[in-house]
Formats: C-alpha cells, sequence, structure tokens
C-alpha cells in the first residue's frame, strides 16, 4: 500500500459516511435562534401577512364584481371562491421562498452566520434542515392567517379545508428547499432578479387567477409542470371539497421537488463551508 492510497480511501470512505449527520435536535436549536431574531424585528413578518389579504380584497372581491361566476371543474363558482386557494397557494410559496433566500444569502455572504455556527457541534445539513424548517413555520403562519381571512369572506366550500394549511407546509417545503438551494449558487444580490423571474410568472399563469382550460394547449402542459400549479391545484381540490387520488400526486410532487432542494441544499453548504 502505497502512502497515497490512504487519502483516497479516506475520501471514499467520507463520501459515504457523512462528516456531520443530520440531528433533528442542533436543527432545532438554529429554529430556535431565529425565533429570537424575529422577535426583535416583528413589524417586518406581521407585514407579510397583509398581501394574500389585501390581493382577496382587491381581485377576489373587485375584480369578482365584473366576472361573476366561474366553472372550474363542471362547478360554477363564485370568483372569491376559485381565487382563494391559489392566494394560499402563493401566499405559502412567498412566505417560504423568501424568507430562504433572502436569510440564507445574507447570513452566508454577508454576516458570515455559519461559519460561526460550525464552531458549534452543528454541521452543514443541520443548518439545511433548521433554515428551511424555520421558513416552513413563517410561510404556516402566513397561510393560516389567510386561511382564516377566507373562511370569514365565505370563500371556503367544504369541510377538507382542515387540510389546507397541511397541504400549505407541503407547498412552502417544496419552494423553501429549491429557493435555498438555488440560493447557494447567488453571489451578488443582483443574483435576485433572477428568483423574481421565476416566480412572477409562475404566479400569474399557474392558474392562480383563470382556469387552466382557458390557456392555450400547448401552455397547459408547460403549467402543468410548475411547482406553484401543483400547489393551487392541491389547495383547490381541498378548499372547495373535490378530492381525488389527484391530490396524492400533488403532494407527491411537492415532497420530491422538496426533497431534492434540501439534498441540493445541504451538498452545496457542506461544499461551500468546509472547503
Amino acid at each position: 500500500m502505497t502512502a497515497l492510497e490512504v487519502p483516497d480511501r479516506t475520501a471514499l470512505l467520507l463520501r459515504v459516511v457523512p462528516l456531520y449527520p443530520l440531528s433533528a435536535r442542533r436543527a432545532g436549536y438554529l429554529v430556535r435562534r431565529n425565533l429570537l431574531v424575529a422577535r426583535r424585528s416583528w413589524l417586518i413578518y406581521v407585514s407579510g401577512f397583509f398581501e394574500p389579504f389585501f390581493y382577496l380584497l382587491s381581485i377576489g372581491i373587485g375584480i369578482g364584481g365584473l366576472v361573476g361566476s366561474v366553472v372550474s371543474g363542471g362547478v360554477h363558482l363564485s370568483y372569491e371562491q376559485f381565487v382563494a386557494p391559489g392566494l394560499l397557494a402563493s401566499s405559502a410559496m412567498n412566505g417560504a421562498i423568501y424568507d430562504a433566500v433572502n436569510n440564507l444569502f445574507f447570513k452566508l455572504r454577508y454576516a458570515k452566520l455559519y461559519d460561526a455556527v460550525l464552531a458549534t457541534p452543528m454541521g452543514p445539513r443541520d443548518i439545511a434542515v433548521g433554515e428551511i424548517a424555520w421558513s416552513l413555520i413563517r410561510g404556516g403562519l402566513y397561510s393560516a392567517a389567510f386561511l382564516v381571512v377566507a373562511v370569514l369572506a365565505g370563500a371556503v366550500g367544504s369541510w377538507w379545508a382542515v387540510l389546507a394549511l397541511p397541504a400549505a407546509v407541503f407547498i412552502g417545503f417544496a419552494f423553501a428547499a429549491l429557493g435555498m438551494f438555488a440560493t447557494t449558487f447567488m453571489k451578488s444580490w443582483v443574483h435576485f432578479d433572477y428568483i423574481t423571474l421565476a416566480i412572477q410568472p409562475m404566479f400569474l399563469f399557474s392558474a392562480t387567477f383563470f382556469p387552466l382550460s382557458t390557456y392555450p394547449e400547448a401552455l397547459q402542459w408547460l403549467v402543468r409542470v410548475t411547482p406553484l400549479y401543483h400547489g393551487v391545484a392541491l389547495e383547490r381540490a381541498l378548499m372547495l371539497g373535490e378530492v381525488g387520488w389527484g391530490v396524492l400526486a400533488h403532494v407527491g410532487y411537492l415532497v420530491a421537488l422538496g426533497a431534492v432542494g434540501v439534498v441540493g441544499t445541504a451538498r452545496r453548504l457542506e461544499k461551500l463551508l468546509l472547503s
């Protein structure tokens, strides 16, 4: 055995056995740290509750008075009932991804917070899971507030809506994980324009405001592969009581997408923080 063979075997072993195995307890410490920071900047977090609320009022009630009823799945719905699930899904997306992208980028590139975190028993995998979990908490709170408003506005038509909040967590999971994965490649604040370029078209064209059948057929297939469309379809099925086996397909899509984001984020953080 030569001297060069030992490092090669060691490197192979480290690829098989992670240097920092994941610990839910350690990841929870990072969530607790973020909660303590949020208590000092609570106004920023509270402001996130108002955006979907104003959308529901201005678009759902204002435009709804002009549009009248909407046919979805052969059922006539008020425009408020049709658009509310889409806004709930969008609220979960925005609350999760903007928290994930902005906070992770600042902590990683400017505050150098994770360099200090690695001086503790926490590892890159704990950081990835902890930050994603915090984004889910924030997105879940926004979604819960919007769901209460939707109920009061009469936009909920089924008891299946009790599952709309867990569904919003799945949506937030997918977007938070993917957002963090994308953020690990960003090197400048200018790159945030690419995030907006991806999010804005999804918000407008994922059957949020119009039934999918109104789009050209070629565009319909493009819409069906977007993450937000699956979130909107999932929330609409639950809030309107149109629950079928297709709901599981939407959940599976979002969970799979989130899992890819978690693994990708953990590996990128390992490379950035340990190299």
